[in-house]
């Protein structure tokens, strides 16, 4: 993985921006620390920081080749996971390669497919190629979104980068926020509507979107999106195919030419993973897998069961541990350190985000990373397969709004009176853009027709948020994190997967447990889900509430002319009666207060200008 940046603009000579270019790549250090390489010309510029992964002496970038009287030259962030594929079909095409990079492999694909090379790629992307005689300009996203890609388009040009703090970098963009991006912020933070940067001028490539600019315009296109058609596979067929794609996407993941361990929470989806890859091992003869769990200080002590955490997970990662005989490590973590960790996951996402669900990973990856580069994850398979209790209760389901934030009055408490009046507003547009936007057949009944509503949903914003923070807390650690789940055929079968399969036995990820429950131990297969772990311990909820103390105390900062300081305190002094979390699960009063935190060390340090 490695962090991508560039600069686009004929009236400019690029070898002129030194400055700027430098800065912009230097942003981008944590994503790339092995390498860094540029493309500078009059009027481009192509920048790459390189997390080596696959062939680390021959993998550098911007990488070059001249095709038929054309010179490419490709910036590449991402992992191929049918290479030796697509490489053998160029090669019958009559191409001949010098490395086993992906990186060659793609950049000589597009050469020879252009933007059709799209749908040739399994794996998650972000990538520019620049076509120099042209002077055309090529952008892609991979098609679940697992890989970021930002932009800036002015007048005549265009700026690109894997982050927002490379494209801030070039000074052609000033950090500010209007009514919209506030209330992207306030109403439906930590989420962001597809393509929304929050700041004023910045946009973001939407998952299996690509674009081309040719100096003057940027026309975008969608090769992939959710498309309905008929299920034609029986049940046993059905569970057949659901073991062979998630077995054959777990193993297309293990390929690296670095040290791979594997995130075990004990739950199904990382169990699935870390079962799969220590068979696998075993059977090529092959060391014993490391793995990975994450805890709290203290935490055993104030855990209570809920709804949407009924269990804990000490004693079923010990079980999947004797099962894949791996390495195992545990890592614990500080609740002050786990606070003041917020403050390096607002510079990893540029933005406010899921509190200490980021500042969390973030410490968790740190430590991963001192003895690997890469990681195997079980993110998305509950918003693909029905993981949530929101696909189970019926009144929730069919309830007409976000399930993950179902009421508005805890967000609209923490503002100022008559501050964002469309708020509310402003969310129910976004939901009916998602809704009307969803693909159904006409045989679809009500039940069928709202669980394609429900994965779009998910897929579009609850997934997209946990998939943003998994790649930049884990990439602010120069750590690749890959998640099998998001294999795109996998995808492309679940949405159109009736749900009488999907949750078959009636149970959540039903489909799922059948498909593995003889390669599983048979506690972890039917164990009932349980989240990405919290911290439970009032210690944190107090130094979060310290904090949030100060910033209400300094009128100087920008947060304070947002929000209601009485409605705050409320929060504070009667933290067990909110009545719905902030977002999801996992946001309750500490995570509020986190979020105010975050938010105003992001404006301060950011330096953003309020635009209303």
């Amino acid at each position: 993985m490695c962090g991508i940046a560039g600069w686009f603009d004929n009236r400019l000579d690029m070898r002129e921006k030194e400055r700027e270019l430098s800065a912009m790549s230097a942003e981008l250090r944590r994503r790339g620390p092995d390498e860094h390489g540029e493309y500078i010309r009059r009027g481009y510029a192509l920048l790459h920081r390189r997390l080596s992964v696959i062939d680390p002496e021959l993998g550098q970038q911007p990488m070059s080749t001249l095709y038929l009287g054309e010179k490419y030259t490709i910036v590449y962030n991402g992992e191929l996971y049918n290479t030796d594929a697509l490489r053998l079909e160029l090669m019958v095409a009559g191409f001949s390669f010098s490395t086993h990079s992906d990186t060659e492999v793609l950049l000589k694909a597009y050469c020879y497919y252009k933007e059709k090379c799209v749908d040739k790629l399994n794996g998650i992307y972000a990538f520019a190629v620049l076509e120099e005689t042209s002077g055309r300009l090529f952008l892609c996203r991979d098609r679940i979104g697992v890989k970021p890609l930002f932009y800036h388009l002015y007048n005549n040009g265009i700026i690109f980068g894997s982050e927002i703090k490379a494209i801030l970098q070039s000074g052609m963009v000033k950090p500010a926020v209007d009514e919209e991006g506030l209330s992207e912020i306030f109403f439906l933070g930590p989420a962001r509507t597809p393509g929304n940067g929050i700041l004023k001028g910045i946009s973001e490539l939407l998952p299996g979107q690509y674009a081309i600019y040719d100096g003057k315009t940027l026309q975008a296109h969608r090769y992939f999106q959710l498309t309905a058609r008929p299920h034609e596979d029986d049940e046993k067929t059905t569970v057949e195919k659901m073991r062979y794609l998630l077995t054959d996407a777990i193993e297309r993941q293990l390929v690296t030419d670095v040290p791979m361990c594997f995130f075990l929470s004990g739950g199904l989806d990382s169990s699935i993973i870390c079962q799969t890859a220590s068979n696998f091992r075993k059977r090529n003869n092959e060391p014993h897998i490391h793995t990975y769990s994450v805890e709290y200080r203290d935490n055993k002590q104030f855990f209570t069961a809920s709804l949407f955490q009924p269990n804990a997970d000490y004693d079923y990662i010990k079980l999947m541990v004797d099962s894949t005989c791996s390495h195992h490590h545990e890592v614990i973590l500080d609740n002050e350190e786990l606070m003041y960790a917020l403050y390096p996951s607002v510079v990893a996402r540029d933005l406010p985000g899921y509190v200490d669900i980021d500042s969390s990973l973030l410490l968790f990856c740190r430590e991963i990373k001192r003895d690997f580069t890469v990681a195997l994850s079980g993110e998305c398979a509950d918003e693909l397969f029905g993981g949530y209790p929101w696909y189970h209760n019926h009144e929730i389901l069919f309830e007409d709004c976000f399930p993950w934030s179902r009421e508005q009055g805890i967000r609209r408490q923490v503002l100022k009176d008559g501050f964002l009046p469309r708020g509310e507003e402003y969310v129910r547009e976004r939901y009916l853009d998602t809704i009307h936007g969803v693909d159904s057949l006409p045989e679809d009944s009500d039940v069928d027709r709202r669980m394609r509503e429900m994965f779009s949903l998910n897929f579009y914003w609850f997934m997209q948020c946990l998939l943003e923070r998994k790649d930049r807390c884990s990439m602010y650690s120069g750590l690749e994190v890959r998640v099998p789940f998001c294999d795109w055929r996998l995808v492309d079968y679940a949405y159109n997967m009736p749900w009488e399969l999907k949750a078959l036995g009636g149970r959540e990820k039903g489909i799922i447990r059948k498909a593995f429950e003889e390669v599983l131990p048979y506690d972890i297969c039917w164990r009932k889900k349980s989240p990405y772990p919290k911290t439970h311990n009032p210690v944190y909820m107090k130094l979060c509430c310290e904090k949030v103390k100060e910033i209400l105390q300094n009128k100087s900062r920008r947060i304070n002319a947002l929000i209601s300081e009485e409605g705050v305190e409320d929060i504070i002094e009667h933290p067990d009666e909110l009545k719905s979390p902030w977002y999801g699960q996992l946001m309750k009063a500490p995570q509020i207060m986190a979020y105010l935190i975050e938010l105003d060390y992001w404006l301060e340090s950011y330096d953003v200008d309020i635009l209303v």
